[in-house]
This record gives structure tokens, C-alpha cells and sequence, in this order.
């Protein structure tokens, strides 16, 4: 899977993947013009699409009503290091949602791709062209 990336100007950056252009930018405070979400925030909220579709998928593939279904990320941060040290995920179930498919969609969520990624990372190579 291939992607290009552009430089439309100011520290945002654009990123072409299958069609799409995905913008990011930095928050006015750190010299952006915080036009778009920056590239962690994407990251982000990466992991919570992902795991927000597993959640989906699990209630369609089961004819569970998803009204009411819901997820929000939460992240806890290490001030020392300066990074997020802990994801929170918050499912919000559905109204009648089968107690007997609670730890079932539990597990569901985290097969995520995108956080599976994280646990089990893949090997980062960069190389100069020309």
C-alpha cells in the first residue's frame, strides 16, 4: 500500500491514499494554522474507527439494533515522557443488548487491526530515493 505525501504549505501535510487526500496541520500554538487534525490525533482516532467498527460489525452480524451503540476514546498522558500512556476505550451498548454477548464484544473491539498493529508493531524502515 502506497501513499504520497504533499506539502500544501504553512506545517500542514496532505496525504494521498486511494483517492482520498488526508489533511493534517498543526494547532496555532504549536505554529499551525490548526486547519485539520494533526498526524497523532489521526492516529488517534485510527484506533478509535477501528475498534467503533469492530463494535458495528459485531451487533450487524448478530441483528442487534445499533441505535444507542456508541465508543469514545479517552487517553491518559505521562507528563514525564511526554506521551500517552494509556487508551481507555468507552463502549456504549445498546438499549436491550444481549447480556449474554457483553465479554463477546469486549473481545471483538479488541481485535482491531489498528491496535493489534500497535501490539505487535511492524518493523520501520526509511530509506532516501535518488
Amino acid at each position: 500500500m502506497a501513499m504520497e505525501v504533499r506539502y500544501p504549505g504553512g506545517v500542514a501535510v496532505e496525504v494521498l491514499q486511494r483517492g482520498f487526500t488526508i489533511r493534517t496541520d498543526q494547532p496555532e500554538g504549536a505554529g499551525g494554522g490548526g486547519t485539520a487534525p494533526s498526524p497523532f490525533e489521526l492516529f488517534l482516532a485510527s484506533i478509535a474507527a477501528c475498534a467503533g467498527f469492530f463494535a458495528l460489525r459485531f451487533c450487524q452480524q448478530r441483528g442487534i439494533d445499533t441505535a444507542g451503540l456508541g465508543l469514545t476514546l479517552d487517553t491518559e498522558r505521562d507528563p514525564e515522557r511526554h506521551r500517552v500512556s494509556k487508551i481507555v476505550l468507552r463502549l456504549r451498548l445498546p438499549e436491550g443488548f444481549p447480556e449474554k454477548y457483553r465479554k463477546a464484544i469486549v473481545r471483538a473491539v479488541d481485535e482491531c487491526s489498528v491496535k493489534r498493529h500497535i501490539l505487535e508493531p511492524p518493523e520501520f524502515e526509511t530509506v532516501i530515493e535518488g
